[in-house]
């Protein structure tokens, strides 16, 4: 089974060799190999790989591992086509399917990899890992004393796992602070609530969403049934949809989403290497919310699914986008099983497009009105998120690249500029002269 799934987290790891040259998988990459390149340097190419394996295996000053040298051949063959692109064993096959599944022992952290050290992408709402102040933009450089430069993103993940109550020390570097901070953290069962909603003022629905899992739509839906008994539909001015730091998920529970406030009509586009690869995933289920006013709100940790979600309701009309430009990763990866024991591909095989046919890859979506919020002195040297574009090996972009935006959201939705901002177009008053609206259509 194929699964599209669109992370802003990649980690790699092995599988057998006899996959590149045995049995149909084999002849499957070997044709494969055939069409793409000349017969001859494939082969030529594959025999020095041969040739280099088994010199490490005589002559290497200790006796190497057969398995971890396949797996640094396949990290470095994977790693070298874009940053999302990963291969997983079985272990990391399983503790992903858990991560998005919702439910699993750790810290709850969203992290990637730059430069050999573990960068946090964003902590997930009221995990250990929020708790204990770790922020957006990170670098973890050392997880119980233990360095984690030279270990794959797999390796790393799986030492900040583990049971509940058991406790690890992050020695972080945080741009703006002369010295690394050691933190201390005692992990706790993460059960991803990615749904979180209140109502505001009598008036206004505010739901945000903090993830792509299998649980995000069902949660959404319940979100909106709650809203609707607590708010009459003559009192209810609109909702606020928030996906700021939303770093993405599932591709299905994107387009669930995005249907839940659309009667019709395309989500998203999928195309690949080959026209014949193009899908279009088109709206069902309908407007639950029956037409009332919605915004959305983006920044730069918006990423991925989230951007597909802002991008499809923007190009319909359907929303209002508040805040700032999105992070800009238009790319899809399916997830390819690949036997028992084995684990799976995660390979980056399409881009995707809004409805109106545009890639936001390394560019992000604009919004309608551009909101900045005020910063915290010690932290205005690290609210900007660079974005897609600053990721080494990432695709290149269909026009002019642009850079991230602003990631900061203050912890009191008083001082938040961008959601009271939300509130006051739901209920029509005038918006700060300090806001800048943008194009009806995201650049």
């Amino acid at each position: 089974m194929r699964k599209n799934w669109l992370f802003l987290a990649g980690s790699l790891t092995g599988v057998c060799l006899t996959l590149l040259v045995t049995g149909p998988e084999g002849e499957h990459l070997v044709a494969r190999a055939r069409a793409a390149a000349g017969v001859g340097d494939t082969y030529s190419q594959l025999n020095l790989f041969g040739a280099v394996f088994e010199r490490v295996r005589a002559d290497y000053v200790e006796k190497p591992s057969d398995e971890a040298l396949i797996e640094g051949a396949i990290n470095g063959m994977v790693t070298s086509l874009d940053p999302h692109s990963r291969y997983m064993n079985d272990k990391s096959w399983r503790e992903m399917q858990e991560t998005t599944s919702g439910e699993f022992g750790g810290l709850g952290i969203e992290v990637t990899m730059e430069d050999g050290l573990v960068k946090v992408v964003a902590p997930i709402d009221d995990t250990p890992a929020a708790k204990a102040g770790i922020l957006s933009g990170d670098l973890i450089a050392k997880i119980d004393g233990e360095a984690v430069q030279g270990l794959t993103l797999e390796q790393a993940v799986a030492k900040m796992k583990g049971a509940a109550d058991t406790k690890t020390k992050l020695t972080i570097i945080r741009k703006g602070k002369d010295a690394p901070l050691d933190i201390a953290i005692t992990r706790e069962v993460i059960r991803v609530r990615p749904v979180r909603y209140h109502t505001e003022g009598g008036d206004i629905g505010y739901i945000r969403v903090t993830s792509f899992n299998e649980q995000t739509t069902d949660g959404l839906r319940k979100a909106i049934l709650n809203i609707s008994k607590e708010i009459p539909q003559d009192k209810l001015a609109g909702y606020v949809v928030d996906l700021r730091n939303n770093p993405g998920g599932l591709l299905d529970q994107a387009v669930s989403v995005s249907s839940t406030f659309l009667p019709r009509g395309e989500v998203v586009s999928t195309r690949g290497r080959n026209p014949e690869e193009t899908q279009r995933f088109t709206a069902h289920g309908g407007d639950l919310i029956k037409g009332k006013p919605l915004i959305v709100l983006i920044n730069g940790g918006s990423a991925s699914a989230s951007e597909i979600v802002a991008g499809a309701l923007h190009d319909h009309k359907r929303a209002t986008l508040i805040g700032t430009r999105s992070f800009g990763k238009g790319s899809v990866q399916t997830i390819i099983p690949l036997g028992a024991g084995n684990g799976a591909l995660a390979l980056t095989t399409a881009r995707y497009y809004t409805p109106s046919g545009r890639s936001i890859q390394a560019q992000g979506i604009a919004p309608d009105i551009e909101v900045k919020q005020d910063v915290p002195d010690d932290l205005k040297d690290r609210t900007d998120v660079k974005g897609e574009a600053s990721m080494r090996g990432h695709l290149s972009a269909d026009g002019a690249e642009q850079t991230g935006s602003q990631s900061y959201v203050p912890p009191e939705e008083k001082d938040d500029k961008a959601l009271q901002a939300a509130f006051n177009q739901l209920r029509g008053v005038t918006v700060n002269a300090d806001v800048r609206a943008k194009n009806a259509v995201p650049n």
